[in-house]
């Protein structure tokens, strides 16, 4: 299991969430995201990358008062 901390990029996760998803797991991986929700719109926006990727969202939490965190995994194509 991985944990990709994309809380640097404030609300400008979506690319590198994508690439990541796309590019860095392997299928059948676990991965946990952290990102910075600001407005809660990342937390849908996060979602559909998940849902468009082909990915089970297994988890999805508020960390703190700023942070979100996913966990998901990658389905086999």
């Amino acid at each position: 299991m991985k944990r990709y901390d994309l809380r640097h990029l404030k609300s400008d996760f979506d690319s590198r969430m994508e690439e990541i998803v796309d590019k860095e797991i392997k299928a059948g991986e676990v991965i946990i995201f952290l990102f910075e929700i600001g407005d809660f719109d990342a937390i849908q926006r996060s979602a559909d990358i998940i849902k468009e990727s082909g990915c089970e969202l297994i988890n999805s939490l508020k960390f703190n008062e700023v942070d979100w965190t996913i966990v998901i995994k990658k389905e086999a194509k």
